[in-house]
């Protein structure tokens, strides 16, 4: 087997601070792979610059100029993490064998790529990171995660206990992934519907080396709320449930009622019938916004825009060229009906 050609894609946001930090490991983590032989010494970091406004463009720029295994992108604009992630994978499957995904944060465990790439030789065409455990998390984090991964999996859901998008992935999967056009990303449970051979392996994750968390409470739940609706019908279906509920209690409630009525029974209650306004139109309201987000969701699909705009690209000669290699290969291969 040859030494396949390893891409590790970094999406970037105002990681000026800890930027040179990561690029030093990522560095020592190519280097050592290639002196054991296990990838060839054409692979590369591709750290893709999500929008920044701070100096991460140009620290990438200069780590370019000086690290012959720094290559970048810079998207036009903030596209988020999901996006920026997907044009990293999408820009790298054109001239690497397998690609490697982690933040730029150093959370993630980058000694574990090497077991990565061992499992890749080994004929996986997936390999994912799992964290043995959150106990670095507070409580109210590590709670709120464990209850997402539980709700997602109730709800039929293919995802990963405690897997976020630290992963490998080779070329083939990357080609397939290429194949779904959908607007609203969400990769953690878009890569298991591949269902190509895969694997896990387990890592401590680290505290941040430096720079703030760029997913505060309010994106999160934004986030985990996205991959809910993106990937299940089980909400709306709740709610019509809900309202099969109500309507039974209110068919019971009027059957009461009416026979207070004909025992001469009844009492004026102005309680109950503002709890119930209340009560009726509240979940209304509720029924109306779930089926908005999912009417919202379809409004964004069809439209087709564009997921992410390159604006730059800070990619080397040899780069390019294992790029227009690798791309004349697979348009000279012959197809498998041949």
């Amino acid at each position: 087997m040859t030494n396949p050609v390893l891409t590790i894609v970094v999406p970037c946001y105002n990681e000026e601070e800890v930027l040179p930090e990561t690029v030093f490991q990522l560095s020592g983590v190519l280097d050592s792979l290639i002196e054991e032989q296990l990838i060839s010494s054409s692979s590369t970091m591709l750290l893709v610059d999500d929008g920044s406004k701070d100096a991460t463009w140009p620290l990438i720029e200069q780590f370019h100029s000086v690290n012959p295994f720094v290559t970048g992108l810079k998207l036009a604009r903030n596209a988020g993490h999901q996006r920026a992630l997907l044009a990293g994978l999408m820009k790298a499957r054109s001239y690497a064998d397998c690609v490697v995904s982690i933040d730029a944060d150093l959370q993630d465990d980058v000694d574990a790529i090497r077991e990565f790439v061992v499992r890749y030789r080994e004929g996986y065409d997936i390999v994912y990171g799992i964290r043995q455990s959150r106990s670095t998390d507070t409580w109210f984090k590590r709670a709120t995660a464990q209850g997402f991964y539980k709700l997602m999996t109730r709800m039929g859901v293919n995802i990963h206990y405690n897997h976020a998008d630290f992963r490998l992935m080779s070329k083939r999967t990357l080609d397939e992934l290429d194949k779904f056009q959908e607007v609203n990303l969400f990769l953690r449970g878009m890569v298991p519907l591949l269902g190509f051979r895969s694997t896990k392996v387990y890592y401590d994750r680290k505290e941040r080396f430096a720079g703030e968390s760029k997913y505060p409470l309010k994106k999160m739940l934004a986030f985990a709320f996205d991959g809910i609706t993106s990937f299940s019908v089980t909400p709306i279906r709740f709610v019509t449930a809900m309202g099969f509920v109500l309507s039974a209690l209110s068919i019971v409630a009027g059957i009461y009622a009416i026979i207070g009525k004909l025992l001469g029974s009844t009492v004026t209650g102005w309680t109950s019938l503002v709890l119930s306004v209340w009560l009726i139109g509240g979940v209304q309201l509720l029924a109306l916004g779930l089926i908005g987000e999912y009417v919202g969701k379809i409004y964004k699909e069809v439209k087709r825009r564009p997921l992410y705009i390159i604006e730059k690209e800070a990619i080397s000669d040899s780069t390019q060229l294992a790029q227009s290699h690798h791309q004349h290969l697979t348009k000279s291969a012959p197809s498998s009906g041949s």
